[in-house]
């Protein structure tokens, strides 16, 4: 264990040998902590596992970082494939990984890297598991953006601001219930793995921070004739979050209904006319678009 880098003493020196400078724009914060690597390991796998009987299994890491979590990885999966953004991470990639034949560094942006592309050259199309240390300010983009593209994937593991992974799993009636809360749900079922205080991560971040596993499901939970409508729906009902349902539909640029549609879909499916989006779970939305696509196709 002394020379893995999830101990501090090793990562700080690997950090000053390269003399290597944090770069705020990418949300750097390198973990130190074995109990949060082996929870994430043991989430990943239910046990922790021999590599034989795992050999299967590829990793995409988003953000490896200095290559904490790919170490650890690495000794568990059959392959991991890391997509790290910082050029200046590669020669440091390139030392504490190169005990590690099973894994492969790419330098690119993940939000501009064709996802299908990389599953079917490194896994045969098969469906891979996605474990990430995001900046917060593009953890949403990445994620819906994983989701969205139908890339074939078992379950993302990310860490996330705390704040973040909370609005990911909750329901209805809550400040932090919102549009990412749904659109998370509609594609996956969210676990909280472990709480992860700033005092795990060089350098320390200002906020708390929480694992979250997204597991994707194969069929959503809702039946939906036309998801974008539902999506447009849920947008609407959030961007004027003290405004009614009704209120909040009729103000959205993106959507063409009139007052009165409005008002009766919001009838016909028993709600009162007052009532706020917030207070919608996944399936009164999507059975909110549905309704509005019969009205689109009358």
């Amino acid at each position: 264990m002394d020379n893995k880098l999830v101990n501090p003493q090793k990562t700080i020196e690997t950090i000053q040998k390269y003399q290597f400078a944090f770069q705020k724009r990418f949300g750097q914060n390198f973990l130190i902590d074995s109990h949060v690597l082996d929870k994430i390991v043991v989430d990943y796998y239910g046990s922790p596992t021999p590599l034989q009987q795992v050999g299967n299994i590829t990793v995409l890491e988003i953000g490896p970082g200095i290559g904490t979590m790919t170490q650890y990885l690495a000794e568990h999966a059959g392959r991991v494939v890391a997509v790290e953004i910082d050029t200046n991470l590669l020669p440091i990639l390139a030392e504490t990984l190169k005990d590690y034949s099973n894994v492969t560094v790419i330098n690119e942006d993940i939000l501009k890297v064709d996802m299908n592309q990389l599953v079917k050259e490194y896994n045969q199309g098969r469906p891979i598991k996605v474990v990430a240390n995001l900046p917060y300010y593009i953890t949403t983009p990445i994620i819906m953006g994983l989701f969205e593209s139908n890339v074939p994937i078992e379950n993302i593991t990310v860490m996330v601001q705390k704040e973040v992974a909370d609005r990911m799993q909750v329901g209805p009636g809550s400040k932090d219930y919102g549009a990412l809360s749904l659109a998370v749900q509609y594609y996956a079922s969210p676990y909280i793995v472990a709480n992860v205080p700033p005092n795990c991560f060089i350098p320390r971040p200002n906020v708390g921070s929480a694992v979250i596993r997204l597991t994707r499901y194969q069929e959503p939970p809702v039946h939906v004739k036309d998801t974008a409508l539902m999506f447009r729906l849920i947008r609407a009902s959030f961007n004027q979050r003290r405004k009614t349902l009704q209120n909040g539909l009729n103000n959205s640029p993106e959507l063409s209904f009139s007052k009165e549609e409005i008002a009766a879909v919001i009838e016909g499916l028993g709600l009162p006319a007052a009532v706020r989006g917030e207070a919608l779970t996944l399936e009164q939305f999507a059975a909110l678009a549905n309704a509005f696509s019969d009205l689109k196709g009358k």
